[in-house]
């Protein structure tokens, strides 16, 4: 074992423990490094992990807010990690879309059958947002995720809102791509909000069954539409 990964061992361990808290410092490059046998720069490689992992962020100086001090950003390493690799091409577009598919589904229709009128007026407004006249490709792929967000946090169920979060990275990489494929694009843009009209609708009323099928047929719809589902999966792979 690399002498950073017996820092992040550590690290693990102890917030496992629950030694330390969300919004609590962890102790000191010198004093990890002394408890640990391991040099500072092990020490603040280990913190760099985890910093791009989302478990801590850091800030200079000697005051309070210095140091490392452990958040909770599950999604921020998710994304990351899942954006390098479609970028890489050892994840297929293809494998993004249908894990999307799989698990928004499935939140979606959570989020039915737990929903709470307190939800409503956010997801009015970003609906409303996405209907304005002349809306760039951009601006509109950026609503669009803000709405699929928003009702995955209804869910209830903190990591696969994470995972979704996480994907959002190489969401937002592929659909724009994909709108791009497409003519005509307003009215593709009119089509995708009814859509989202229809998944709401069925979420309002509390149908798990149709929200779920709702929310499956449009991530397919538009993905096999921009040839996104046709993606080959050896992408990366010597192709």
């Amino acid at each position: 074992m690399r002498a950073h990964e017996l820092v992040l061992a550590r690290v693990e361990a102890d917030l496992a423990a629950g030694r330390w808290a969300l919004g609590e410092r962890l102790p000191g490059e010198r004093a990890l490094a002394e408890e640990l046998g391991v040099s500072r720069p092990s020490v603040r490689e280990a913190i760099r992990v985890l910093e791009a992992m989302g478990i801590v962020r850091t800030a200079v100086g000697s005051g309070p807010g210095a140091g490392a001090t452990v958040i909770g950003r599950p999604a921020a390493g998710l994304g990351a990690a899942v954006r390098l690799h479609v970028a890489s091409g050892t994840l297929p577009v293809a494998d993004v879309v249908a894990t999307r598919a799989v698990l928004e589904a499935w939140a979606v229709g959570q989020a039915a059958a737990r929903w709470s009128d307190d939800e409503d007026g956010d997801l009015r407004e970003i609906l409303e947002a996405m209907r304005a006249p002349g809306l760039a490709v951009p601006d509109f792929v950026a609503l669009d995720q803000d709405f699929h967000l928003a009702l995955v946090r209804c869910c209830g169920n903190p990591l696969v809102e994470a995972v979704l979060a996480g994907l959002r990275a190489a969401v937002g990489s592929y659909v724009p791509a994909g709108a791009q494929r497409l003519t005509a694009w307003p009215e593709h843009a009119a089509r995708l909000g009814e859509e989202h009209g229809q998944i709401l609708a069925a979420v309002r009323a509390g149908d798990v069954a149709a929200a779920e099928e709702h929310a499956r047929r449009h991530i397919w719809g538009f993905s096999e539409q921009a040839g996104l589902a046709r993606e080959d999966r050896g992408a990366g792979t010597g192709r």
